[in-house]
């Protein structure tokens, strides 16, 4: 028998079902509950104008240093707005997903982006309170700006959801969007003080005419071009991912809603399971199945790991580099498996290349540690990065620690039962959702080309 795993942590939204808010079906396994459907009223509103100027500036390079990256190139409809990689490559790489390739030059990238690149779905969803693999950014008013952040008390005020406050910092990562201080003015900016950097953004785009119209067009407020701010740049991203990639059409919701036929015989097998006795739901709960709290999986490390100040190792200690809490270390966000078989590979750093992979390492995780193969993932090739990408491993006092990091505790399942969870899992994809409010513009105001495919991933093609 294979062991899978139940986990041991539970928040108020326990074993999958928020409270008062669940659904029964006469078919389903007695006792088994499951979450309300999702609905458009479970996300927050947002202003058609401001969405349709998010879309432009998400698909516009002009937020980056050097002009070469957008938020699109990490987060692409092809891969599920994700970038089918392992680790991805930020400033200094050319081309999407699995074929971006390191550019020589000055430009070139000092090391992959430390962790994989989420996906987009859901996040207007009124339950999103919290951002990134390690919740570094949070709906917390600790510094007094509305926002918990890495910028802390320099972070703007107005920014209107905690996806604004998250869509401020990949524009301010050196190795993500902002390149290296000696490349450009807004990279030079963020060395002299990290609030100079919005600014420098804002310039840019008092340098094109159609933009200033289109904010002037989208902000009654605004008197004068001069007013236009960050916070008004991140509020139209916002505005724009809660409006393009709202998912809740899948086989899974037919299913919440009453259609009995919408789950195959094997993926009603797995969400039995997946509610029952594989504890799947333990922290995969409630509608976007997450409870957005932190667990350590033991997963195998790789990449040059996202350092604190502090340390030059690479590592990552997930939770603790945000809390500075001993026992977050290694523990990372639940992430929503909303459309979970479109953005591969899995895990916070991407090391299982399949998702039957990355659910038989929560079966039993140490062993899936001990005999997990380096060859399944999925890296752009870049020789001058790669002698990093393993180098934790030979370290002796670090790899025991990662390898002890473990919340969950194993449960019989049989290679069948595997395979029905995968089938519910796929079971969770909604292919409608890619498809988005707005889609890909032709073309963006500043002229620069735009990083996007209109290929749907694997699952969606026809």
């Amino acid at each position: 028998m294979i062991q899978a795993a139940r986990f041991k942590t539970c928040t108020f939204i326990a074993c999958g079902v928020l409270l008062g808010a669940s659904v029964s079906h006469a078919d389903q396994p007695s006792g088994l509950e499951l979450p309300a459907p999702i609905s458009a009223s479970d996300f927050r509103p947002f202003d058609e104008k401001r969405a349709a100027l998010g879309q432009l500036l998400f698909y516009d390079k002009i937020l980056s240093g050097n002009r070469n990256i957008a938020c699109s190139t990490c987060h692409a409809v092809a891969h599920g707005t994700s970038d089918g990689l392992s680790l991805g490559i930020g400033e200094g790489g050319v081309g999407l997903g699995p074929e971006r390739r390191v550019v020589s030059g000055p430009d070139h990238p000092f090391k992959r982006v430390p962790r994989n690149a989420t996906s987009l779905f859901n996040l207007g969803h009124r339950s999103i309170d919290i951002m990134f693999h390690d919740g570094r950014v949070s709906a917390d008013d600790s510094y007094g700006v509305g926002f918990n952040s890495p910028v802390e008390e320099w972070l703007p005020e107005g920014l209107q959801s905690v996806v604004a406050a998250q869509a401020l910092m990949p524009v301010i990562s050196k190795v993500e969007m902002a390149g290296q201080t000696d490349e450009n003015e807004l990279a030079a900016a963020i060395n002299r003080r990290i609030d100079q950097a919005w600014p420098a953004i804002v310039a840019r785009i008092l340098a094109v005419p159609e933009y200033v119209d289109l904010f002037m067009e989208a902000y009654s407020e605004l008197s004068d071009a001069r007013d236009i701010s960050p916070v008004h740049i991140a509020n139209a991203l916002d505005d724009f991912q809660n409006a393009e990639w709202r998912s809740f059409s899948s086989p899974f919701d037919a299913y919440l809603a009453g259609d009995e036929s919408a789950l195959s015989d094997d993926a009603r097998a797995g969400m039995a399971l997946f509610y029952g006795d594989a504890g799947c739901a333990d922290c995969h709960s409630g509608p976007l199945l997450t409870d957005q709290d932190f667990h350590a999986l033991t997963l195998p490390p790789l990449g040059p790991g996202r350092n604190r100040r502090f340390e030059h190792i690479a590592r990552d200690v997930g939770r603790m580099s945000e809390s500075d809490l001993l026992e977050d270390a290694y523990r990372f966000r639940t992430p929503s498996l909303r459309n979970v078989a479109m953005t591969g590979p899995w895990g916070h750093n991407g090391t299982f290349a399949t998702l039957e992979g990355i659910v038989r390492h929560h079966l039993d995780p140490q062993k899936s540690f001990d005999e997990w193969d380096r060859g399944q993932v999925v890296l752009t090739p870049a020789p001058e990065l790669e002698f990093v990408d393993f180098v934790i491993w030979e370290d002796s006092r670090e790899m025991p620690r990662q390898r002890a990091a473990q919340d969950i505790v194993p449960v019989a399942l049989s290679d069948a039962q595997v395979g029905e969870i995968v089938a519910f899992l796929d079971a969770l994809t909604d292919c409608d959702a890619l498809s988005g409010r707005f889609g890909i513009p032709v073309s963006v105001p500043s002229g620069l080309s735009i990083d996007a495919s209109a290929e749907m991933p694997e699952l969606c093609k026809p």
